[in-house]
């Protein structure tokens, strides 16, 4: 059994009522949104969202039937996500998403826009329109540090001047915030009002952390990953390998390295000479390190509830965010 379906496993039942549920909560009058949404649906990613809403609720709920919240905390997440998925192809340009046509390509920028700011106002009104309140709360604090995050990234990779620090600012409010809220909003939806909403908040927003620094070592490659991609090199993004092997680096290699992702960053030699010499100056042990500084603490947070399935579950989705191989 592959390691997401042994996750899934004890909220089955759950996801397969949510893919009904969501796919209603989508639904306009105007038959062009219909189509687009339908296409939508049905190219969906590993739902790492909505399990993470409802392991979370199931496990704080003592695994009993989960109220209609959960599942609305579930869709208003994968609503939100979806809308900024459907924006950041715009912005980047992008004509594939997950291996099939982008909606920009499809159906042009304008339409990809307007579409985006539907799902948006979709996921919460569906808040507004149950009085969910706390839910919306903290949904609508995640959509202000993703843009944010978006933001100083945008301002800072202008520089090529990101600090270690700067980078986890970063990788926090543009990755982290959203899994973080989808674990807020999983004990929210059963739990108002508890201690163990910030928990796993927190819980949530380590998960993010080790998965982004897994993301960025992608570009690096492994043993296990294979072939180095220099994608963010080409970018010009500045990542953590990247970033800590400019501080172990000499006056002259530091130089050479800022020249190389300024003005050579096209090049693909002088990429995996610069991929090489961030191995060599310990770039990816260093990242490596910080993930799994990162799932560790995540796991101590679930040391603290009691044993059931979901708990293992979401064990299992924390070493799964590290071990990926994509």
């Amino acid at each position: 059994m592959k390691i997401t379906d042994q996750i899934k496993a004890p909220i089955a039942e759950e996801m397969s009522l949510f893919e009904d549920k969501f796919f209603v909560s989508m639904s306009s009058k105007v038959a062009l949104l219909n189509r687009i949404t339908y296409y939508i649906v049905n190219r969906k990613g590993k739902q790492m969202r909505p399990m993470f809403v409802f392991l979370t609720a199931k496990m704080l709920g003592g695994g009993g039937q989960l109220p209609e919240r959960s599942y609305r905390g579930a869709s208003v997440i994968e609503l939100i996500h979806t809308a900024t998925l459907v924006h950041d192809d715009v912005v980047d340009e992008s004509d594939k998403r997950r291996g099939f046509f982008s909606i920009n390509a499809l159906w042009k920028n304008k339409i990809a826009v307007l579409v985006g700011d539907y799902l948006l106002s979709k996921g919460l009104l569906l808040c507004i329109d149950h009085e969910d309140f706390d839910l919306l709360k903290i949904i609508s604090v995640a959509v202000r540090e993703m843009s944010e995050g978006e933001l100083l990234q945008i301002e800072k990779a202008r520089r090529l001047d990101i600090t270690e620090a700067v980078y986890y600012d970063i990788i926090r409010q543009k990755t982290a915030t959203l899994i973080a809220a989808c674990c807020a909003l999983g004990a929210a939806s059963v739990n108002p009002n508890s201690t163990d909403i910030e928990k796993m908040r927190k819980f949530g927003s380590l998960i993010g952390m080790a998965f982004q620094i897994k993301d960025d070592l992608f570009d690096y490659g492994t043993r296990s990953i294979g072939k180095p991609t220099g994608i963010d090199i080409k970018e010009q993004k500045m990542t953590l390998p990247l970033i800590h092997a400019l501080q172990q680096a000499s006056v002259a290699e530091k130089k050479w390295m800022i020249h190389t992702v300024k003005k050579h960053h096209k090049d693909a030699k002088r990429v995996q000479l610069l991929i090489t010499k961030v191995k060599e100056l310990g770039g990816l042990d260093y990242a490596i390190a910080q993930m799994n500084g990162y799932r560790d603490q995540a796991l101590q947070i679930l040391d603290d509830f009691p044993a059931s399935t979901y708990k293992d579950a979401l064990r299992l989705m924390v070493n799964y965010v590290v071990d990926r191989e994509k």
